[in-house]
């Protein structure tokens, strides 16, 4: 099939107007539609969505996912079949509002009058952090009009309202909840830029929603609040510090491995039990403090990528005074522009429009060449600095890049995440399970 990539720019959907509520919920916010063509090319996404099985590509702000109607078995399969995804591996459910998700978690979709389905121990976490990259796991209902594929034969299923403007614009003009992992084939690094996409899944769906680089760079947070105590599944973009300064949440704890688990048992949440996030290339890790690898280790292979962040010098030092050579990169499709939102009445509530607001000024990042002294070497390296949110931005695309170059391998230096930085744990997370060799 053929696959089309349409760009829509978000400051061109329209006008964002709230409800004032003392808890400033999403569930209480509207957008007045601008016509023009970035309008209908969203409304044309939409309609896939509810018309065929087909799943679309579109931007949140951790990464691109791949959406489907949550509720419709045949589409929920296409999503696995499109990324060659073990079927036993469950799907985030990606809701546009609480009266949406409190649907789904009503008896055949049919609220009771007074009894809110949300477990009590996510309010002070939706009241802080949604919407955003936290994703909550929920009992699924007896008689769920969630498709069973969704939760991969779990009793319970994940949950999350993004942040990205375009993502909440899509989930409320088709109407549906939407399945939504990441939209890469299966075992390769997410995508934050819709290239990323059109790389794996060309030819395998018909349309990926452009949207500019992705803000986060890492998937959502997920936590489990119905176990006791609660505790994360897999880390992301909310932290450890910020769920426990929530009422209920002081003493949430990690409940994840930096590797694949294995075994017999299903996955309780997406990363948690198949390799991820790997490239083609073979990937060795460097722990933060750990020796750089030298020229001997670096020219054993004809093509050698290097991701370095903190103390790496470039090529590792080894170039000894040879020339350089900048690469473009050769991004096209618009991914180097702004990540911005509709305008915002400046009197709207001010979480809500800190958060919509946010603009994101940032680019793919660009690999140089160096060509080592007195060996055949080709050295390909990529500097994502020392901020650990420029890090978690660059790091999915700085693999998929040196992928590109046809490295045979990548050299990358970690960061610290012994510091209570959940981002650099995130971070190292992926980075672990992407690994061959850890140093």
């Amino acid at each position: 099939m053929e696959t089309s990539i349409l760009v829509v720019d978000p400051q061109k959907l329209g006008n964002i107007t709230f409800t004032e509520t003392k808890t400033d919920l999403i569930e209480e916010w509207n957008i007045e539609y601008a016509e023009g063509k970035d309008y209908q090319s969203l409304k044309r996404a939409a309609e896939e969505i509810v018309n065929t099985d087909t799943p679309v590509a579109f931007p949140t702000e951790t990464v691109y996912g791949l959406g489907a109607d949550a509720t419709r078995s045949s589409a929920v399969k296409a999503i696995f079949a499109a990324k060659g995804r073990p079927s036993d591996n469950p799907l985030i459910v990606h809701v546009h509002s609480l009266s949406q998700l409190r649907e789904l978690l009503s008896d055949k979709g049919v609220l009771q009058t007074g009894n809110d389905p949300i477990p009590a121990i996510y309010r002070p976490l939706i009241e802080r952090f949604w919407p955003g990259p936290l994703t909550i796991i929920l009992p699924v209902p007896e008689n769920t009009t969630l498709a069973p594929e969704v939760t991969a034969g779990l009793l319970t299923f994940g949950a999350r309202m993004p942040r990205s403007i375009l993502a909440l614009s899509l989930l409320r003009l088709c109407g549906r909840p939407l399945a939504g992992p990441s939209a890469n084939a299966s075992t390769r690094p997410s995508p934050t830029a819709a290239e990323h996409v059109y790389d794996d899944l060309q030819g395998r769906i018909h349309t990926i929603v452009d949207g500019g680089p992705c803000e986060v760079g890492v998937e959502s947070t997920v936590v489990d609040g119905l176990s006791s105590p609660p505790s994360i599944l897999r880390p992301g973009g909310v932290t450890v510090e910020q769920l426990r300064q929530c009422p209920g949440w002081e003493n949430v704890t990690v409940g994840y491995k930096d590797k694949q688990e294995g075994g017999a048992s299903k996955p309780r949440a997406p990363g948690m039990k198949y390799r991820h996030y790997s490239p083609k290339a073979e990937v060795v890790l460097f722990e933060a403090g750990a020796t750089k690898p030298g020229k001997e280790e670096v020219t054993r292979k004809r093509r050698v990528g290097i991701i370095r962040t903190e103390s790496w010098k470039p090529a590792l030092g080894l170039t000894g005074g040879s020339t350089t050579v900048t690469d473009t990169n050769g991004q096209t499709n618009g991914t180097s522009r702004p990540h911005a939102t509709p305008s915002i009445p400046t009197d709207a509530p001010s979480r809500l429009s800190n958060l919509l607001r946010s603009v994101i000024q940032h680019q793919i990042p660009h690999a140089q060449r160096h060509t080592l002294d007195s060996s055949d070497t080709d050295v390909w390296d990529i500097d994502l600095g020392a901020e650990t949110e420029a890090v978690a931005r660059g790091l999915f695309s700085a693999l998929r890049e040196l992928d590109k170059k046809g490295v045979e391998v990548i050299f990358v230096e970690g960061i610290d995440d012994t510091t209570g930085d959940d981002i650099a744990a995130a971070v190292m997370n992926r980075l672990r399970k992407a690994a061959e060799i850890r140093v």
